[in-house]
């Protein structure tokens, strides 16, 4: 059946405040800091969830929602699965690409880089302070991998739970753990009316200071 919803007119008009350079700071780690400050002032629903995207052996590109879990010596850090689809794409190929998208403040981060795994330490301190039934359920899901039906997940989360016991520690997976991005780009873009956004790009020069230059919307 045809559907004769015209999704051409769905249209938002952006209304941001401008934007120029003598507002962004020279380091774009402390401009992306002073964004994620206004995000969460403006009560933003999940600011820190981030696109991230990878390649697989095909070449073929991979995209899906993961959270921000903070900074560490000023790089973006996540965590996820080691054996999950993403973890193996991300060792085979360490260059990814991450997006913000703070609708309610029309704005949009993208960051490039190459990542690597954090410290098992660094790992250990993150999983340590999740919920108790979130460190459980990695145990509990061999994340990417197919499963049978919903029980099957269920029951795997009972038998962890029974096998480390309602209070003991919850222990981190060794198939677990954070990464941590090494930006050489970042673009910051403020929606404006008409479609004449601003966006300014950071990219990361061989002395280790980064160059901005105004783009094109």
């Amino acid at each position: 059946m045809e559907n004769k919803k015209d999704y051409g007119k769905i249209r938002r008009e952006y209304l941001g405040a401008p934007l120029d350079l003598d507002q962004l700071h020279s380091d774009p780690i402390v401009q992306f800091q002073a964004w994620f400050e206004d995000a969460l002032n403006a009560a933003v629903i999940e600011p820190n969830a981030m696109s991230l995207a990878t390649v697989d052996d095909r070449g073929m590109p991979d995209v899906r929602i993961v959270l921000f879990k903070g900074l560490s010596k000023g790089k973006i850090t996540f965590f996820t699965n080691y054996n999950s689809k993403k973890a193996l794409e991300m060792k085979q190929n360490s260059g990814i690409a991450l997006v913000f998208f703070w609708a309610e403040l029309a704005r949009q981060v993208r960051v490039r880089g190459k990542v690597s795994q954090l410290s098992r330490a660094e790992s250990d301190e993150y999983f340590q302070s999740r919920p108790r039934y979130s460190q459980i359920a990695a145990w509990a899901s061999a994340q990417s991998k197919v499963l049978a039906d919903r029980k099957e997940l269920e029951d795997n989360f009972a038998f962890y739970l029974k096998k480390i016991g309602e209070d003991a520690p919850v222990p981190t997976p060794e198939d677990w753990g954070g990464y941590v991005l090494d930006a050489t780009e970042w673009e910051f873009w403020q929606g404006r009316e008409n479609r004449m956004h601003d966006r300014f790009r950071y990219s990361l020069q061989e002395n280790d200071q980064f160059t901005i230059e105004r783009l094109n919307p």
